[in-house]
């Protein structure tokens, strides 16, 4: 049995994905990144090699593939390959009949049409501002005094929204704790945040090409109130995946590799 290796070092956090020469899963790793990007890439996948049995260290991996923010400093990979393509062939690989995506990462948000064959049949980014952004959501997270995760749902039980008119993260905490102190609800303040994130997510949706459903990617894809808010703003069902969303950059990155070291073979 052959191994191939992907390793996308995001911004906030580095994954890799080690698949079998079928494209199996045979290991993954999600690890908060580092500052320095390749001791981030090291570390997730030697994480992810220990968990194959008979694999000791990257040279026994029959390729490799880096992505992500810190591609081009992963020292071990043979190749690089842009997050965009490595996360419409991750979610081809999961579920070919997903034709868009949003990617919603640490510092930027993301609209993928995805092509019958799994490449990108067209994109559009935000990566202007960090609203709506992994790094928007954890400034959230901590005006509520809360984690993620508590974050996500708290929306879920509001309901009406309190509008958040801030488009910057730093504004829109100050406008936050504003509210707080006005003794606005917390769940209401939160469906606010989630609905205003939705609405950015509209023209990305349109520019994938959504029409049905939309598929979301990367950490934030595991938002509850944000898959929701999505749902009623653009009208469309939010398709969710059979594997972790956060790990679709990582996963494409592993196709991509298995599918050039079995052609070299």
């Amino acid at each position: 049995m052959k191994y191939y290796g992907g390793c996308d070092v995001g911004s906030t956090y580095t994954k890799a994905v080690i698949v079998d020469d079928t494209g199996k899963i045979a290991a993954s790793v999600i690890r908060r990144s580092k500052m320095n990007s390749a001791e981030s890439s090291e570390k997730a996948m030697a994480d992810c090699i220990s968990q194959v049995p008979g694999i000791n260290s990257t040279a026994d991996l029959g390729y490799i593939v880096g992505t992500g923010y810190g591609r081009n400093r992963v020292p071990f990979a043979d190749e690089n390959v842009s997050e965009i393509s490595c996360h419409a062939m991750g979610v081809h690989t999961v579920d070919p009949t997903v034709k868009a995506i949003i990617d919603i990462g640490g510092q930027d948000v993301k609209g993928i049409a995805v092509a019958p064959d799994g490449t990108v049949k067209n994109f559009a980014m935000n990566d202007k501002c960090a609203a709506g952004t992994g790094r928007f959501y954890e400034a959230m997270a901590r005006s509520f005094e809360m984690t993620l995760e508590e974050f996500s749902t708290l929306s879920l039980k509001a309901k009406t929204a309190v509008p958040i008119t801030a488009q910057c993260t730093v504004f829109a905490e100050s406008e936050v704790i504003a509210l707080v102190g006005e003794g606005k609800a917390p769940e209401e303040i939160a469906a606010g945040i989630q609905m205003a994130v939705a609405r950015r997510c509209f023209v990305m949706a349109k520019k994938a090409g959504a029409v049905n459903s939309i598929t979301l990617t990367g950490g934030c894809a595991k938002n509850e109130g944000l898959k929701k808010a999505i749902e009623k703003v653009l009208k469309i069902r939010v398709t969710a995946l059979s594997v972790d969303p956060q790990l679709m950059g990582a996963l494409g990155a592993a196709e991509f590799a298995r599918r050039k070291g079995g052609a070299k073979a």
